[in-house]
């Protein structure tokens, strides 16, 4: 491992910070509000008030979540260095900002929120019962990031300090103009960006500024079916993960200072990393169904234990392996939960 003091402020993501709500209810709970379990969406109008009464009646706990927000807090208790990881992004001044604070800030990472009134901190709900799970997003807050936080000096000394940036591709929605004033500056300083595919709906109804973005990105992420809904996006007439993983990774370069290697994973299958126009197939460690808990944040682990170890300058195979290994954690706990200390060697 790197001696401590070079890894202090390493890694910086910049995202949606999301506060998980997780709590067990009753059917009638789910009934009220018209939730179907095992399902993920953006919240509407009629499920504003669950919040509230979820935080007011139930035995609620509060996770620091948001895909990006997890991704860090894993690669910081991957690499148990105090300060290595920092994060950027937007909350409410209100209870849910404090928790949100509390619960990051207790993990390592060195969070500089964008505080702002207008709206309430982003929240998930994570409707338990009977061991399956619903989760229910509102954005809120998320949404109101601004490049103005950004430029500051306290905050854009976090951008200068960090040596890889990481950016969920959900933040398009939110901030282009931020993820193109990181993407630059990491171009122009030799220093490897990364970003996620993220979500089918990204490739598909913000492809302008994915594409902005694309040509910057040094590492890009993503699973299989976001890896064939950008390439039915872009007219590749091919469903072979292995061919557009390729082809992305051929996607032309801002600039030249690295190459571009794209990493897709297939759940239980193999993951795919292509470079150089080849591809290498990593088989994923099994898990036995009975200790599965819930697939929840296994993306955004398997991204943060393969970038704390690309902090450390370790070979793609042994970040691969801490991905799987982060990844197969998060499955055997409710959310993107972990223990104290990581065993992995």
């Amino acid at each position: 491992m790197a001696p401590s003091h070079d890894l202090e402020g390493v890694l910086l993501g910049m995202g949606n910070p999301l506060l998980d709500i997780s709590a067990v209810v009753e059917e009638s709970f789910l009934d009220k509000y018209g939730v179907k379990l095992n399902n993920a969406i953006l919240a509407e109008e009629k499920h504003l008030p669950m919040y509230k009464e979820l935080a007011e009646k139930y035995d609620v706990e509060y996770i620091a979540g948001g895909a990006t927000q997890n991704s860090i807090r894993v690669a910081q208790w991957m690499l148990q260095v105090p300060g290595a990881t920092g994060y950027i992004g937007c909350i409410g001044k209100d209870k849910f900002g404090q928790e949100m604070y509390k619960s990051s800030t207790a993990s390592g990472v060195k969070v500089h929120y964008y505080e702002q009134d207008s709206a309430p901190t982003g929240t998930c709900a994570v409707l338990v019962h009977g061991g399956e799970r619903s989760l229910i997003a509102n954005l809120s807050a998320a949404n109101c990031y601004k490049a103005e936080h950004l430029k500051k000096q306290e905050n854009w000394s976090l951008v200068e300090k960090a040596k890889f940036i990481y950016i969920a591709g959900f933040f398009l929605t939110v901030s282009p103009e931020s993820i193109m004033l990181v993407a630059r500056h990491a171009a122009e300083k030799g220093k490897i960006f990364c970003m996620n595919l993220s979500a089918p709906f990204i490739s598909e109804f913000f492809k302008d500024p994915q594409l902005e973005a694309l040509p910057y990105v040094d590492f890009l992420f993503g699973n299989e079916t976001e890896a064939r809904t950008f390439a039915k996006v872009q007219g590749w007439e091919t469903e072979d993960v292995k061919e557009i993983a390729v082809k992305i990774a051929a996607w032309p370069k801002a600039s030249g200072t690295h190459k571009r290697i794209v990493v897709i994973t297939q759940g239980s299958d193999s993951t795919v990393v292509a470079e150089d126009g080849k591809t290498t197939e990593f088989p994923v460690v099994k898990i036995p169904k009975e200790k599965l808990v819930d697939t929840n944040g296994a993306g955004d682990a398997f991204v943060g234990g393969f970038l704390s170890r690309l902090v450390q300058g370790k070979d793609i195979s042994e970040c691969v392996r801490a991905a799987h290994y982060a990844a197969s954690i998060i499955i055997q706990e409710s959310g993107c939960k972990y223990p104290e200390k990581p065993n992995f060697e």
